[in-house]
């Protein structure tokens, strides 16, 4: 087994496959983040798959989600049960099928980068799984809720503010004095907010499919509301969205790097351009799902290099 990240199809083909932006942002990494960065994302899609497959009962993906963890966790093997292989996309079936890789790959890294990983890792796990004990179950009958701002912001820092302090703190690790112009403390906020808001992104643009599924992430707000109720709520949050990507660009200005600038912008930019057509969309609209054009995805990588 191929335990070089770097020479290993999963740095590409894998990766490719279950991520259309996130390679871009990769291969523009110095060399001493690129492989725990890479790392770090795929084990926390493997999980996200895994948490997310519906087709599977939801005591069976936590089943899952914790063997998962532990293997990951202890170095060892990691089987997906065959339910779930046969229920995902077919680069999702491949990466979980190559997840044994990937924790071989983990326990490679040097000690603080692989300590880093298993952190961020842990921490996304836990708020998939609250998700699952959260949502598993809703349905239009069966409603679950986040009942106030805090528990959403929580569940935001968990799975993707979380990744903003790996980012903070692998970088660091990387790079030294080199690694930035602002504080250790007032990057390590900024990261945490700006996944806060790529999370919150997530989840306006979600909002239709999650409520005719009995799950709502907005606080305040039922399955039973009217839409324009769900709209006020959903033009709320996109404003916090909005204050919070604003760390996310001075993150990035801060950064000393060309290419590190690049990496870290390219979110902010393809973010930016969601909310641009959620803050306008109808609910037809974004019941139709909002998505940027693979033309605007280039666009913004052209964007960052003059970042």
């Amino acid at each position: 087994m191929d335990r070089d990240f770097s020479q290993s199809p999963l740095s590409t083909t894998v990766l490719k496959e279950v991520s259309r932006s996130f390679y871009l942002s990769l291969r523009q990494l110095p060399e001493g983040m690129r492989d725990a960065a890479g790392i770090g994302y795929l084990l926390a899609r493997a999980s996200d798959t895994i948490a997310d497959t519906s087709a599977i009962a939801v005591a069976e993906r936590i089943r899952a989600l914790d063997e998962f963890s532990a293997a990951v966790e202890s170095g060892t093997s990691f089987a997906a049960p065959q339910a779930l292989l046969q229920s995902c996309s077919d680069g999702e079936k491949r990466l979980l099928e190559r997840c044994g890789e990937v924790i071989e790959c983990h326990r490679a890294l040097s000690g603080e980068r692989q300590e880093l990983v298993l952190d961020v890792f842990q921490e996304i796990v836990s708020g998939q799984r609250l998700d699952l004990l959260r949502f598993g179950n809703a349905n239009a009958d069966n409603e679950g809720a986040i009942h106030d701002d805090r528990e959403l912001l929580d569940y935001c820092d968990r799975v993707a503010g979380s990744v903003g302090v790996f980012w903070t703190r692998l970088g660091y690790c990387s790079e030294g004095k080199k690694f930035c112009d602002a504080s250790r403390e007032q990057m390590l906020i900024w990261g945490r907010n700006y996944g806060r808001a790529l999370q919150l992104v997530n989840i306006l643009r979600d909002l239709p499919e999650d409520v005719g599924a009995g799950r709502c992430y907005l606080p305040g707000t039922t399955v039973h509301d009217q839409k324009e109720q769900l709209l006020i709520s959903h033009r709320k949050w996109l404003g916090i969205a909005r204050e919070l990507l604003a760390d996310g660009f001075r993150y990035a200005s801060s950064l000393r790097g060309r290419r590190l600038r690049v990496a870290s912008v390219l979110p902010a930019l393809l973010a930016e351009e969601t909310m641009e057509k959620l803050g306008s969309a109808s609910w037809a609209d974004l019941s139709g799902r909002v998505k940027i054009s693979r033309l605007t995805v280039f666009r913004c990588f052209a964007e960052a290099l003059l970042f």
